[in-house]
């Protein structure tokens, strides 16, 4: 049994995997996305947040075991739907034990995990082993632009996604359109080309940039200065999947 921190659960949550889920987001994330719509998600530590109506403390440190039996609260239901519990963050590799500590105390719970990939290989091959669905975030091919606009190169990233592509776990690929930084045919393109001859692909899941995204920057004190113009239209290529014949939704 670990220690971790976490900042929100979700319940009733039905875009984070089938069925009806509970996610979890974990506290913490080594990207800095430039369009990152959970900033509080962020720093791995509590925050103060201040709303119109409120102020408190961002940030709640739990044990694995009181976590799971709160996220195991009306299990049935989500049993009964075909759903289960999404972990997601901030990036939930980034708190590797608790991680592992809280998948064990779910199961058999389906268990899913949404994570940009960030973290080291034998980190991700332990928890590719005990889940039951990938949610995996694909933001970037190209490794320059992808360190300008997160704040990291796409090494390991890539590496894991070429562990997942070959391994017999069932995954979603999660795409972040943001207009004028990956709504590309070239990135679209290169990314059904990593993907197109995975064992476990599910869908290729696109998810457009809303405006909304900043509005939570100024309840933690901070401004929202992307480095695209958060106006433009996004550019959706599923054709780019199509021709590989993989599945693509637009959410």
């Amino acid at each position: 049994m670990s220690k971790g921190i976490i900042f929100s659960i979700e319940e009733f949550a039905v875009h984070d995997g089938p069925g009806i889920r509970k996610t979890v987001f974990f506290k913490g994330c080594p990207l800095r996305c430039s369009w990152c719509h959970n900033p509080e998600g962020q720093s791995f530590n509590k925050e103060l947040k201040i709303t119109k109506i409120s102020r408190g403390v961002c940030g709640r440190e739990i044990d694995s075991k009181e976590l799971a039996e709160e996220l195991l609260k009306g299990k049935e239901i989500l049993i009964n739907s075909g759903g289960g519990i999404t972990i997601s963050g901030g990036e939930p590799l980034a708190q590797p034990e608790f991680l592992l500590d809280l998948i064990y105390e779910l199961k058999p719970v389906h268990v899913a995990i949404e994570t940009c990939g960030y973290a080291q290989p034998e980190v991700f091959k332990k928890v590719l082993e005990c889940v039951d669905l990938i949610l995996f975030d694909v933001k970037i091919v190209d490794p320059g632009i992808h360190k300008k606009f997160t704040g990291v190169d796409n090494i390991l990233i890539l590496k894991n996604l070429n562990t997942l592509c070959n391994s017999d776990r069932e995954f979603y690929i999660r795409i972040p359109l943001i207009p004028g930084v990956n709504d590309t045919r070239e990135n679209m393109e290169a990314t059904a080309a990593l993907i197109h001859n995975s064992k476990k692909l599910q869908f290729v899941e696109l998810l457009p940039y809303h405006k909304f995204a900043g509005a939570k920057y100024g309840q933690l004190g901070r401004d929202y200065n992307p480095m695209f113009d958060i106006n433009q239209t996004v550019r959706i290529y599923t054709d780019c999947f199509d021709k590989y014949n993989i599945r693509s939704r637009v959410l």
